[in-house]
């Protein structure tokens, strides 16, 4: 028979490290709040050692310094701060999927947003989540509840050992209608992720299924749920001892799901029930592992072996039979040999013989280096405890560092001391990894997802994603916070000092005390201007007023030109009447033409005050962008206008006609021609006396 079972099989490393946590606590005042795990055999031993589980903080009056673990599923803010308030040391073993939701969650909701929890609603985790948003977060757990929330922001989580297919379902039917702005995020725990896929490809290959976990344990139900499409004979065991294992002896394919609350020795407790065995071990890419399985009595003969049957890697017990010039020799019990060879080279600190043959007799720990002859070595074995120490402290979610040096079709791989890492491509950065090869020879910070050290098989999974994540999380609540300061601090109308930070076509954007403004092109100069730079200078701070104020979109509008004063403000101070100025013609029209007298600034030459000549149009006296110069004849600052004159810089024109001919012609003519009554009008138009009279020598 073939037993396949998934990779990611047993205690997930969430659940590892709550439990390592636990096992290190014994005696009284010690006390888990709500089931460490979904299964009995680990309470029970930890209740023996003395921690006792908890349901509430009213079954037991705390007394200062007792301690209080907190599972992986987490607590609300309320709690935990109260344990503190009584003077208890928390150890806080929160699942860091789990942290990472309660941070997005807190941050959101000091937002404004509304919260939306995908999970189920008795489910401690949920119920922790929910306490960090006052325990106003809307529980979904059906299709249709999302679309039925009416909110301006939502933020939207997932409960980590939620199925993975009903919360893409869920977010799919989402149609977005009576909300504005909407993060959703998939905080489907990454191991979860796995083994749901690995049930799914494991229920499609066997004839029956066992899926193991305790009978209260969530995700271990989503397992069942999973295998239950893909096999017709899925069975939901938590105790291997009580199936009856007659119900598949005759198949030739049987997969094993574990939850993540399931040790792995369940899984060995199944397989002892069965003949004749061969292991599968399954992974999401749908390869398969071979691995014999050998009975119970033949695994137990096979641990006890004679101590002379040493090998390489092996810490043993020896005892110091004599120190010479190159080192110790040892003798180990039930060894046929008393010559065994501990090198000085090998030996901790400064090899002193004299000092070690006052020790003969006396018994030290070292590590086999060598076979035939056999070698010892106690820096060898220094250096692996100090390894496994570190390895422990990596289970329990220390960030550790490692070099890429290759990749595969899935990851990256890497080395830690003696520990192969595996780094899957799902988990190297937050976004999509289109490359692998451009990580080989990088640095990577690492959180360990699963450990494995099984006989020589030593395995890291790791995850630089949810350090990423973490840190996001991190610098998000830190930027809201600010945000929240600033916007505090400010109003329409106040004058501010910013530093231009970098210029766009649009506009500047300025750094008033760490956020960034907009000051808008328009809002530059008076007189308008072509780019930021002709007004202002990156880096150099200067004074800003605020325009507009958009907290809900994290928008500050502000304006340099609304602290300058405009152009016609001061054009008293510059300009009297009789200046004369020099000027650019910039447009003409019917009745005149206007001048730049300075950039903002245009002054108003009317046709009359072109020429000394009579003109019907002043284009045929002036165009565009011509330079000339004219006298200020009339200034009107409220109204922002300017008379000018170039005919009062002109020469005068000597009249055609003399003051007395003309009269005298008037006189004579006066009856003939009566329009000359109004000739002197005429002529000051510039209008000859010939062409009033038509012709004048008759």
């Amino acid at each position: 028979m073939k037993v396949l079972r998934g990779k990611n099989a047993g205690f997930c490393f969430g659940v590892k490290r709550a439990v390592s946590a636990a096992e290190k606590l014994s005696g009284s005042g010690n006390y888990v709040l709500g089931s460490i795990i979904h299964n009995e055999s680990v309470i029970n031993k930890l209740e023996k050692a003395g921690v006792k589980t908890i349901n509430s903080f009213d079954e037991v009056s705390f007394n200062k310094g007792d301690n209080l673990l907190i599972r992986t599923h987490g607590e609300s803010e309320d709690t935990i701060n109260r344990a503190k308030a009584l003077g208890v040391n928390v150890i806080d073993c929160t699942c860091p999927f789990v942290k990472e939701i309660h941070n997005i969650v807190k941050s959101h909701y000091e937002k404004g947003y509304t919260i939306a929890v995908i999970g189920d609603k008795d489910h401690p985790e949920v119920k922790g989540i929910n306490g960090w948003c006052n325990n106003k977060a809307v529980i979904i757990d059906k299709d249709d509840i999302l679309n039925q929330i009416e909110a301006d922001k939502l933020c939207v989580v997932v409960q980590t050992t939620y199925s993975e297919e009903k919360f893409d379902k869920i977010v799919k039917n989402f149609t977005f209608s009576k909300v504005k702005t909407v993060d959703i995020f998939k905080t489907i725990c990454y191991t979860t992720k796995e083994r749901q896929r690995e049930a799914e490809i494991l229920s499609a290959e066997c004839d029956a299924v066992i899926v193991l976990g305790g009978s209260n344990s969530n995700n271990t139900n989503k397992l069942y749920d999973i295998c239950t499409k893909n096999c017709k004979q899925v069975y939901r065991v938590v105790d291997p001892v009580e199936f009856n294992y007659e119900k598949i002896k005759r198949l030739n394919k049987v997969g094993v799901v574990l939850g993540a609350s399931t040790p792995i020795e369940q899984f060995r407790e199944v397989v002892s029930k069965m003949e004749n065995v061969t292991e599968e071990i399954i992974t999401t890419t749908g390869e398969i592992q071979k691995e014999e399985v050998a009975s119970e009595m033949e695994k137990a003969f096979s641990s006890i072996k004679p101590s002379k049957d040493l090998k390489i890697g092996q810490i043993v017990t020896a005892v110091i039979t004599s120190a010479k010039d190159e080192g110790l020799t040892l003798s180990i019990k039930d060894s046929k040999k008393d010559d065994l060879s501990l090198p000085k080279s090998e030996i901790m600190g400064e090899y002193d013989k004299e000092a070690y043959q006052a020790k003969v007799g006396e018994k030290i720990r070292v590590m086999v280096i060598a076979k035939q002859p056999i070698v010892f070595s106690e820096k060898a074995m220094e250096s692996v405890l100090k390894e496994e120490a570190e390895i422990e402290e990596i289970k329990n979610g220390k960030i550790f560092e490692v070099t890429v040096d290759s990749t595969n079709k899935g990851g990256l791989n890497a080395k830690y001391g003696r520990y192969s890492v595996f780094i899957p491509a799902s988990q190297i950065k937050l976004g999509f990894v289109k490359d692998l090869e451009k990580y080989v020879g990088k640095t990577l910070r690492l959180k360990a997802e699963k450990v494995e050290s099984r006989g020589a098989r030593r395995q890291i999974v790791g995850s630089q994603k949810v350090i990423l994540e973490a840190e996001k999380a991190e610098r998000d609540a830190a930027k809201a916070a600010k945000e929240a300061e600033f916007f505090a601090s400010i109003q329409e109308g106040d004058v501010v000092l910013g530093t231009p930070v970098r210029f766009a076509a649009f506009g500047a954007f300025v750094d008033v005390n760490g956020f960034d403004c907009l000051a808008h092109i328009s809002d530059l100069s008076w007189t308008g201007c072509k780019a930021c730079a002709d007004v202002l200078e990156l880096g150099k701070q200067t004074e800003f007023k605020i325009l507009k104020i958009d907290e809900e979109n994290k928008r500050v509008s502000i304006g340099y030109k609304q602290l300058q004063p405009k152009p016609w403000e001061t054009v008293t101070e510059k300009y009297k009447v009789d200046d004369v100025i020099t000027g650019k013609v910039v447009r003409i029209v019917n009745f005149g033409a206007f001048v730049e007298v300075e950039k903002g600034i245009d002054g108003l030459v009317h046709v009359s005050q072109i020429s000394n000549q009579w003109l019907e149009n002043p284009v045929t006296a002036l165009e565009v962008g011509q330079e000339v110069q004219a006298k200020i004849i009339n200034i009107d600052p409220e109204k922002e206008k300017m008379n000018l004159s170039i005919k009062a810089l002109l020469p005068e024109v000597e009249k055609p006609v003399k003051e007395e001919k003309v009269k005298k012609v008037k006189d004579d003519s006066e009856e003939e021609y009566p329009e000359l009554r109004e000739w002197k009008d005429d002529a000051d138009s510039g209008v000859s006396i010939a062409e009033m009279l038509g012709n004048s020598e008759k």
